[in-house]
């Protein structure tokens, strides 16, 4: 009598993990053994970069106001720091957007920041 391998449930997990290899190059989309790997890396680099993109958001949105913040004559710590005191709350991702979009609006959002800062040094 042949030994019993439970070869439906194994089949079905070689297959699952094929299914997620597919577009994968080479080898590493065919055989079980490559592809294991391969999949498991992946999802290790997917499970990473779901919190790096925040990071590279944020940096991205910083940059946007840092640039449009400068061409209205602030810095953006300087511009952030105006906002605060004359509570303005808008998050980076508003107004990294306001800024690409809008300019009229992101320099009136700067005056005010300025004035606030005036009357914070006052």
């Amino acid at each position: 009598m042949p030994r019993a391998t439970n070869a439906p449930a194994s089949r079905k997990r070689r297959k699952r993990t094929l299914a997620k290899a597919k577009g994968f190059r080479g080898f590493r989309s065919k055989l079980f053994r490559y592809a294991k790997d391969a999949v498991r890396k992946a999802m290790s680099y997917s499970y990473r970069d779901r919190k790096n993109r925040k990071r590279t958001f944020r940096a991205l949105w910083i940059q946007r106001i840092n640039a449009a913040a400068r061409s209205n004559g602030l810095t953006y710590s300087r511009f952030m720091e105006g906002l605060k005191a004359a509570a303005i709350e808008l998050d980076r991702k508003v107004l990294s957007d306001i800024a690409i979009k809008d300019a009229a609006a992101f320099q009136a959002l700067a005056a005010q920041a300025k004035q606030a800062l005036e009357k914070k040094a006052a």
